[in-house]
């Protein structure tokens, strides 16, 4: 009985890993990244190339990580990202402006980007840990009034780890037609799978490839979240 329960588990590790792995966003965001790993991870238009009939997506980012670029220089970034080829654009909100009570620049600023990514969703980045209650929802509601496809609870690591009340959250404030992106201090398959099941749709992690080698290879990764990263 249990020879058998083993090799079930086993047989069940590669359909898991297809499963997660259709969910995880692979990323590389950092402000140390050296020139040896830049030609590793090419650029959006030689990227959308390579993969181009595979059936995975090209996303890239407007304005990460503080959103304070003028509005202009936003949706001029995303139109070249959808130019190039990219199909989802992850965008940093202007926090501050929120954070000033000013919440028309706001959505202005989030809006441009909407229009200008044209039938590419777009993915607002809403720092959630950096809000009161308040901000919270009318990050929410803005976002969604401005044209967004997608809520995203965080930039990454460096401002705080994914949560599942936080995904929760968002899921119970957004119609059935926004999607949610969970994000930020992602390691372990153990999180992704929890983070799915509070309702996120897509997870972003630096740390895919290693996610799914545990996963297949059925092993427990450490969940400590070390050095604060995207």
């Amino acid at each position: 009985m249990s020879e058998n329960k083993t090799k079930s588990n086993a047989e069940s590790r590669p359909s898991e890993a297809s499963f997660l792995a259709a969910r995880i966003q692979s990323t590389i965001i950092s402000n140390t990244l050296t020139a040896e790993r830049w030609q590793e991870h090419i650029t959006v238009k030689k990227t959308a190339a390579a993969l181009e009939g595979t059936g995975i997506r090209v996303a890239s980012f407007v304005d990460f990580p503080y959103g304070t670029m003028t509005s202009a220089g936003k949706a001029y970034e995303a139109a070249r990202l959808v130019e190039d080829g990219a199909e989802e654009v992850d965008l940093m909100a202007n926090v501050g402006f929120l954070l000033s009570g000013m919440e028309r620049e706001y959505a202005d600023d989030i809006g441009g980007v909407v229009r200008a990514a044209g039938r590419i969703p777009v993915k607002i980045i809403l720092e959630l840990p950096l809000l009161n209650a308040q901000q919270k929802v009318r990050a929410v509601a803005l976002s969604i009034d401005a044209g967004i496809a997608y809520l995203k609870n965080a930039s990454g690591g460096a401002v705080g780890v994914a949560t599942p009340e936080q995904i929760r959250f968002l899921r119970e404030l957004a119609p059935p037609n926004i999607r949610i992106k969970a994000s930020g201090g992602i390691k372990t398959a153990q999180q992704v799978r929890a983070l799915l099941a509070a309702g996120a749709d897509l997870v972003g992690t630096s740390s895919a490839v290693e996610i799914i080698q545990e996963v297949v290879g059925g092993r427990l990764r450490e969940s400590a979240v070390g050095p604060a990263q995207y």
